[in-house]
């Protein structure tokens, strides 16, 4: 099909230019601020970070898109404003901040709304944290989620994605009305935990500290990012996987594979015991290798806890962010990392 159709900007499973579509997508600065943008896959709500309208849609519509070039059927939805303030404090990151607002909200709390964030929070905020809140928008049933445009975005799409063009930003008007205001102060923030079988099943993780896990997964489309595995190796530097736990690593792309070879994480991390993969979505669907065994209990850096995600309806799932998941790698248990992942 690709070569019929002579389409050149294909990234197939490889090791220089394959990955996640969620991470090729902006790596790549094929997204730009005010684009509209859609993919067969919930998890397109990633690309808002980048300032564009990004949604899901089905397999039907994008045939349509296809061959007539646009999307049909696409309503205006309301907006969520997201204001968020305060410093994280340390271990505690954009995926806690995500989880957190799904606990908020619930499952449903948004649905067919936008998610817009803004405050001092998100402006100081890295790409790849704003990749991690758009990414999991769709978890409290947005449509999309949005972060505006800003110094951040013109540097990423410079900088890291290699863009030359003019980055030209569509912003919200001063008066736009919003249907609703959510305020985060993240400073009292604490590392958080989706527990099974719902995302919005959020509580601290200091609730359930002690529970065992036999296998941990850093990766996928929400935490696969450089800075997701430096946080990882951080942790795991000089310590071990616990006997008994199985850890697996997901680069989000070839080229964020690479960059963690070069920077020493992926030795870190191979050292203390962690097996590390081929870059794409591992068993966050459940599809590859990473599929839990009956009744095991998996800690995971990825977007999604139902029932049977990762291959066995009888196995559980608790979702948390890389820091999280590395201190209980070393400890065998959901471990909290403030507190360090040693035993």
């Amino acid at each position: 099909f690709v070569g019929i159709n002579g389409i050149a900007k294909f990234h197939d499973i490889r090791g220089d230019c394959g990955g996640i579509c969620h991470q090729i997508l902006p790596e790549n600065g094929y997204v730009r601020p005010g684009q509209v943008v859609v993919g067969t896959d919930s998890h397109t709500t990633s690309h808002g970070a980048l300032g564009a309208f990004a949604f899901g849609i089905g397999a039907t519509e994008m045939a349509s898109v296809w061959a007539l070039g646009y999307a049909v059927n696409v309503e205006v939805p309301a907006t969520i404003k997201v204001n968020v303030t305060g410093t994280l404090p340390p271990m505690v990151g954009p995926k806690d901040l995500i989880l957190h607002l799904v606990g908020t909200l619930g499952a449903a709390g948004a649905t067919f709304r936008v998610l817009e964030f803004h405050g001092e929070t998100i402006r100081r905020m890295s790409t790849s944290g704003r990749l991690t809140l758009c990414n999991m928008a769709v978890e409290a049933g947005a449509t999309s989620g949005i972060v505006p445009a800003d110094a951040e975005t013109r540097r990423y799409l410079r900088e890291e994605a290699g863009v030359a063009d003019a980055v030209e930003p569509v912003l919200a008007d001063a008066d736009a009305p919003y249907e609703r205001l959510v305020e985060v102060d993240v400073s009292r923030l604490s590392p958080q935990v989706a527990c099974p079988h719902t995302v919005d099943n959020v509580r601290p993780v200091t609730s359930v500290v002690g529970q065992h896990v036999d296998q941990v997964v850093i990766g996928s489309c929400t935490n696969g990012r450089l800075d997701d595995l430096a946080t990882a190796a951080r942790i795991l530097k000089g310590k071990k996987v616990a006997a008994g736990t199985r850890m697996l690593v997901f680069p989000a792309s070839g080229r964020i594979y690479r960059e963690a070879l070069a920077a020493g994480y992926v030795a870190d991390l191979v050292e203390a015991g962690a097996v590390v993969m081929n870059a794409g979505c591992g068993p966050c669907l459940g599809v590859h290798e990473g599929s839990l065994g009956d009744g095991e209990i998996a800690l995971s850096t990825t977007n999604r806890n139902f029932k049977g995600r990762m291959g066995n309806p009888s196995a559980d799932v608790y979702l948390c962010s890389p820091a999280v998941a590395a201190a209980s790698a070393v400890a065998g248990v959901i471990t909290d990392p403030r507190e360090g992942g040693a035993r």
